[in-house]
């Protein structure tokens, strides 16, 4: 007996494999995207801390240019001293106002990136549910399919019989007409 279902399971297998790995597709670049929006928050400390370090230096840089410009200069000290008061005072509102926006960047991104990740996850459990019950209808489809292939199978081979059977009584109904006519000859 010949087996006519080994193209049909093979080729649903071959279905599921690449629905199962666009799954799998899916879910690690859901997964990428939200250990990137990860990384991005983390990041944030450490870029505060060096743009604060930076202007920590110019505040210092400019602190030894008015110290330089004090001893250079004799008698400046009161206005090199009100300058430096001027100076440290907005150094220390930028400095808050950089805090202040690196909190608030931290906390919209962070809020984000929550909603991204409740988002996402829904629409993978939406995904991976559609999914299930593809696979499920289409394991179905499969099962019915392999049937009709079975079917199919036994019908043709049915036929087959059938053909074998009237060609051996058509050889001996020509062997028996061949047996005649020489008997007549």
């Amino acid at each position: 007996m010949v087996d006519y279902t080994t193209p049909v399971t093979t080729a649903f297998e071959m279905q599921r494999t690449t629905i199962e790995q666009s799954q799998k597709a899916l879910e690690q670049s859901v997964s990428f995207q939200q250990n990137v929006n990860s990384a991005v928050i983390d990041s944030l400390d450490t870029q505060e801390s060096a743009q604060r370090r930076g202007v920590e230096l110019q505040q210092t840089a400019f602190h030894s240019y008015l110290d330089a410009m004090a001893s250079t200069m004799p008698g400046m000290t009161e206005t090199v001293e009100q300058i430096r008061e001027t100076v440290d005072e907005q150094f220390d509102f930028l400095l808050e106002n950089h805090a202040e926006v690196f909190d608030n960047m931290e906390t919209e991104l962070t809020e984000g990136a929550d909603t991204y990740d409740e988002m996402t996850d829904e629409y993978v459990t939406a995904v991976n549910d559609q999914v299930d019950m593809l696979v499920e209808a289409h394991e179905e489809l499969e099962a019915q399919s392999v049937e009709a292939a079975e079917q199919f199978g036994e019908q043709l081979e049915e036929v087959q019989e059938q053909v074998e059977e009237i060609q051996e009584q058509v050889e001996e109904v020509q062997a028996e007409a061949a047996d005649a006519v020489d008997v007549e000859a």
